[in-house]
């Protein structure tokens, strides 16, 4: 004889509701996985809700045996999530329109499964906010800040080591060549992926809220730091290997430092945050 685990919720109108709303939500989520896989600034998105399921997964046996009594305040959630769907729609809003999807979900878990059962997938259920794609006003309006930002440090360091370089707004003129801090090498495209690994890393190594919070958001000055690295570095080696960095596999790997050097601070500081924090 045997027994099925059921992962919640265990009620057929729940099933339902989850079915239609993936339903109602068809075009926007085939819209979404368009922009994964045409934007590589996104393609991290295909991961995120792998991700997630995931993790409900490792909790199935908890959540079988957490009470499931719903809660009235998510059709509050619920609604709200129907009022940003119809305002996105209506402004051709896309971000709006995808973010009231994660929102109506964390409704119908309120509405259907109650409170307990937020409190233990919560996180999983937010986790779904990284796969979607930050509205373009604000990643225009961030990207350039962010190349100034990144040759104004490498050429400060560059000058500290005495080397002769000059710069004109987001290029830098080296005595054998000249390097442009384009969009790509911003460090926008790495901040977007690291907030989502941020996110995750301390979720699961930090015991305490505060714990998480903090150490989430160190992803951003950890982002940045890890994509000045990989400008300082490339202009490093320009200047004295005289040899063109945007070749391969030199342009390729000068990227993945950024990943490299962002996965070492936050594990150090994550480690340093758990000894505080212990």
């Amino acid at each position: 004889m045997t027994t099925t685990t059921h992962i919640i919720p265990k009620d057929r109108p729940a099933y339902i509701a989850f079915g239609l709303l993936v339903l109602f939500y068809l075009p926007a989520i085939y819209d979404l996985v368009i922009d994964w896989y045409t934007d590589p600034n996104y393609s991290h998105g295909f991961l995120v809700p792998i991700i997630s399921a995931y993790l409900l997964w490792k909790k199935r046996t908890e959540l079988v045996s957490l009470p499931q009594s719903g809660n009235n305040a998510g059709l509050i959630v619920i609604i709200l999530g129907m009022i940003l769907f119809v305002l996105g729609n209506g402004a051709s809003e896309y971000f709006t329109v995808r973010f009231s999807l994660v929102v109506m979900i964390f409704g119908l878990v309120l509405y259907l499964c109650g409170t307990p059962l937020v409190r233990r997938t919560w996180f999983e259920i937010l986790f779904l906010v990284f796969m979607i794609p930050i509205p373009y006003v604000i990643y225009f309006s961030a990207t350039f800040p962010m190349q100034l930002f990144a040759s104004k440090v490498t050429v400060t360091l560059l000058s500290l080591l005495g080397m002769p370089v000059i710069r004109q707004g987001n290029i830098i003129h080296l005595p054998n060549q000249m390097l442009e801090v384009a969009e790509a090498c911003s460090g926008l495209r790495s901040l977007i992926s690291l907030l989502a690994l941020g996110a995750l890393y301390a979720y699961m190594t930090q015991r305490q809220l505060s714990g998480k919070i903090i150490l989430f958001l160190s992803t951003i000055p950890i982002a940045i730091i890890g994509n000045v690295f990989r400008v300082f570095v490339t202009a490093l080696l320009a200047y004295t290997l005289e040899t063109s960095v945007t070749t391969e596999p030199i342009h390729t790997i000068m990227g993945l430092s950024v990943f490299v050097v962002a996965f070492v601070l936050l594990f150090v500081f994550g480690a340093i945050l758990r000894w505080i924090l212990r």
